[in-house]
């Protein structure tokens, strides 16, 4: 058992060390599995004839389907701001003209699109 804060200090960086090494081996290994799964796929689809939209794939890595309504669908406009610039009111965060606008004192009712 180590006696002193300097030995404590020192089993801590061996430790992190080899906690490195580890974190690296197991990355290594998942990668040459990765590899592999990958080979596995290409070859099934190759032997079936498989298309991204038979494994109803949209063509973007990491995409995520949104539960409310099609993505990319802009909401219709509530506010107008007094140099153009439109929002919808609900989505997001509120843009800087009406954020400004309220710290003035002004209203959204003012900002109606009616």
């Amino acid at each position: 058992m180590a006696s002193t804060l300097a030995d404590i200090n020192s089993q801590i960086k061996k430790h992190d060390e080899l906690i490195a090494q580890l974190r690296k081996q197991a990355e290594d290994l998942r990668n040459q599995e990765r590899a592999g799964v990958i080979e596995e796929v290409r070859k099934k689809i190759a032997e079936y004839g498989l298309t991204a939209s038979d494994l109803k794939l949209s063509g973007r890595v990491g995409s995520v389907k949104r539960g409310a309504g099609a993505p990319g669908t802009k909401a219709a406009a509530k506010y107008r701001g007094p140099s153009g610039e439109t929002w919808s009111g609900g989505r997001g965060r509120k843009p800087r003209w009406v954020t400004e606008a309220l710290a003035a004192g002004k209203s959204l009712s003012e900002f109606e699109i009616k």
